[in-house]
Parts: structure tokens; sequence; C-alpha cells
């Protein structure tokens, strides 16, 4: 905030209320940009998915990254992550097209990416909603425990077909990446 504030040239508390005001305005629209997509939906991003990374039945790709905050006054060493700075870990959830189906974030920078999927709502729903494969997959690192409706790479690949279908979820899952920036 210091740094921002000088160089416009305005108090660090302007910054801050401009940052807290603009971060209200945002999220109050996100409703209507990250949603979970519908079933036509659905169908136009397995097909993408498979166009540009040949994965089929993919609806979306998952990972978290680590938003940097300054150290919070309460409970402190749960947002240190593991490369030793404090952060908040954002879990999102991106289509073909890199647009986000769905974020969570609440929690610290020490909390493992599979236990925010875990207690995520969209797990809950996933688990409950998705009956087979045509339902549609997610597809995340080897940070994430495999479920019937998540698709992780093989740790140690030891069979040609298990090479084949690491290449194909990486070229897929870049997805989430690239979105991330």
């Amino acid at each position: 905030m210091q740094v921002i504030g000088d160089t416009v040239g305005i108090d660090k508390s302007t910054v801050s209320r401009c940052v807290n005001k603009v971060s209200k305005a945002l999220a109050s629209k996100s409703d209507q940009y990250i949603k979970w997509p519908s079933e036509q939906r659905k169908r136009d991003i397995k097909q993408g998915f498979y166009d540009n990374g040949g994965f089929p039945g993919v609806i979306g790709c998952i990972d978290g990254t680590h938003v940097r905050i300054a150290a919070p006054s309460s409970d402190e060493p749960s947002f240190v992550n593991r490369k030793g700075f404090h952060s908040i870990n954002v879990q999102a959830i991106c289509d073909n097209e890199g647009k986000f189906t769905n974020i969570v974030a609440r929690w610290p920078g020490s909390v493992h990416d599979s236990h925010i999927m875990r207690c995520s709502q969209i797990s809950e729903h996933l688990e409950q909603a998705h009956k087979c494969v045509e339902d549609g997959l997610i597809l995340g690192d080897s940070g994430y425990a495999c479920r019937s409706f998540l698709m992780t790479p093989y740790i140690r690949p030891t069979e040609p077909y298990h090479e084949r279908f690491n290449t194909a979820h990486t070229r897929t899952r870049c997805c989430i990446e690239r979105t991330f920036g």
C-alpha cells in the first residue's frame, strides 16, 4: 500500500480504502461471472478441452495459488505457506477458455490444496451429482487425491499408456496454470 501511495502521491490509508471498496465491488459481482456450467456448457467445455489437450470428458481444471498478504494479527503462523511467506491459498477451477467456474478464497496459506478441495461446496456437489464419467471430470495435479470426478496424473508411470495419460493430462490441465498467469 505504501509503494502504491508513494507512486500515485496519496496516503497509504487512502490506498487501503480504495482497495477495500474495489474488492467489495468485485466480490458483489462475482456470481454474475463465476458460475458452474450448465449441461449444454459442459458439453462445449468437454469438446474444447479435448480439442486443446486430447483428454476426454473434462469440464474443468483445478489448482491453488498463493496470494501474498501482510502478516495478519491473529493466527499468523497458519498463514505462512510452504515457501515461507504469508498468503491466502486460493483454489480455482477454470474451463477450457480459462474462465473461472469456481473459486474458494478463504483458507490460510499453510492449508494444502487437497484439504481445501475436500472441504469445499464444489466437492460436495460433485460427490453427489457425479454418477459416471460422462458427467464430466476435473483434472488436478498430484497434490490432489484421485476421486471418481477428479483425475490426477500417475506419480511413477510404469506403462506406455500411463505416459500417454500423463501427457494428455498435462497438456489439458495447463489451462489452469495459464489462467493464474
